[in-house]
């Protein structure tokens, strides 16, 4: 059947790429149709930093004219993408919501993840929002305002790389590229309703690696699982400017049908007791673990043997953003998120003994997690206890939080341990505001978590209702 050009926004990557090959329409079709969603899309939620419209325009052009030829490039010819806007990109100057970054130096070359989706053929429709150099879980910054979340703009997108879920939630784009150092993929993906991974520690390429260095993973950000592993495979592999990849992995795409009968699944609905689980929450996840034994996976309620490291990840996160700012003058300083100075402050006065038992106590919780799924493949927990809360806000009011990760318990350990970890919506509160549940399994099991998670989609336990107006 043939699929209206107004509907194009709306479709998976992989829909597109059937489309094209079948004829139906072209990439130029599909990214004028993001272009339109993204200038509705940008007064209502300010996901976009900028939109290229000639530049996506004239790479649909060059796509359009391969898929002619029967030559199409890669997995993600003509695949309208966004990417964070802390990631480098050729031609352009990331801003990284600063007012201290100047504009006027565009990159010479682009991040290795950024290089791949060009080797694919991916059409590059726009650079989204983030949080102050991508300090918080939540999106606003001094120059480029507050992201809100689709559902409801008044309430935040998550972060930081919220303009990213806000646009794939809204058809401005079908895949995303996000960051990932505390959360910040797979905290938005909740809030705005779509899938986000964090791949293990090292699978995708990441230069410049930032102030947070080995906290921070690149991944994808999609309408579903299915296409998410089509991007991880695209971006995936070494390059010669990050030294920490694992050995190249296998695809991830040819599993993605093996299901999850027999699996070992533990669930950990609170951590133990730690964590104080709103009860939507918690009745949204505990429907999707129930999908996952339905479709034949074992599953006990068992938590991973590990105290809340929240003091050693605010060591390393703040001691990164000291250094974040070290070469900052005094009125470059003033025009900074008053939180991202705060944790600066903080981070200056850690000393060489506090920062090194901080990376031991790193290194414990890698090998409590290494152990724990030698008994279990998998691990679920809610992504977040909570829904999008106010816009602007960097916790809940009310919820005697000082910062974000008082209300991100279940996000940031899995960043300290380099797994990969993603967020699959499983269902909305009473408010209608997205609710996610979360995956994670061993070091370079990255495949298995995307196999679940896709079961979810394929069981349509991951469906929800599309943002108001799309």
């Amino acid at each position: 059947m043939t699929v209206p050009v107004t509907d194009l926004a709306d479709l998976t990557a992989r829909r597109l790429l059937l489309g094209y090959r079948g004829g139906e329409f072209t990439p130029v079709d599909a990214t004028r149709a993001a272009l339109e969603r993204i200038a509705a899309a940008q007064p209502r939620v300010n996901a976009f930093v900028r939109s290229d419209a000639e530049g996506a325009l004239a790479l649909a052009e060059a796509s359009a004219d391969r898929w002619r030829r029967g030559e199409p490039r890669g997995l993600l010819d003509g695949v309208p993408v966004t990417v964070k806007d802390l990631l480098p990109q050729r031609g352009t100057a990331a801003l990284h919501g600063s007012l201290t970054v100047g504009e006027g130096v565009a990159a010479a070359e682009d991040a290795p993840s950024v290089a791949r989706l060009r080797e694919h053929g991916a059409v590059f429709v726009g650079r989204t929002t983030t949080s102050e150099f991508g300090w918080k879980a939540v999106t606003d910054s001094p120059r480029h305002g507050v992201t809100g979340n689709p559902y409801d703009p008044s309430r935040t997108a998550g972060g930081s790389s919220g303009g990213g879920a806000a646009a794939v939630a809204l058809g401005a784009g079908a895949l995303a590229l996000g960051t990932d150092g505390g959360g910040s993929i797979r905290v938005p993906a909740a809030f705005c309703g779509i899938f986000g991974l964090k791949p293990t520690h090292g699978r995708v390429p990441l230069f410049p690696a930032g102030p947070f260095g080995t906290l921070t993973q690149v991944g994808p950000m999609a309408r579903d699982a299915a296409d998410a592993a089509l991007m991880l495979d695209a971006i995936s592999g070494t390059d010669w400017r990050d030294g920490s990849q694992p050995p190249p992995a296998d695809a991830v795409g040819p599993t993605l049908e093996d299901g999850v009968r027999g699996l070992r699944i533990a669930y950990s609905p609170s951590f133990g007791g730690q964590v104080a689980v709103r009860p939507a929450v918690a009745s949204a996840v505990r429907g999707a673990v129930s999908a996952l034994a339905g479709l034949g996976a074992y599953i006990e309620e068992a938590d991973p043997d590990i105290a809340d490291p929240v003091e050693a990840f605010h060591t390393l996160w703040s001691a990164g953003t000291a250094r974040l700012l070290h070469r900052l003058g005094p009125r470059q300083r003033q025009s900074l998120d008053p939180g991202l100075r705060a944790s600066a402050a903080a981070g200056a006065r850690i000393g060489a003994v506090e920062y090194l038992a901080a990376v031991d106590a790193r290194a414990e919780l890698g090998r409590r997690m290494g152990r724990f799924h030698t008994s279990y493949d998998l691990l679920i927990t809610p992504t977040v206890p909570i829904t999008a809360f106010e816009a602007g806000a960097e916790v809940p009011a009310g919820s005697g939080h000082r910062r974000w990760t008082g209300w991100t318990p279940f996000t940031y350990p899995f960043n300290m341990t380099g797994q990969p970890a993603a967020s699959v919506p499983c269902g909305v509160d009473a408010d209608g505001l997205p609710i996610g549940v979360q995956l994670s399994a061993a070091r370079h099991a990255d495949a298995l978590v995307l196999r679940a998670a896709h079961a979810l989609y394929a069981s349509g336990a991951a469906a929800i209702p599309a943002p108001p107006g799309v």
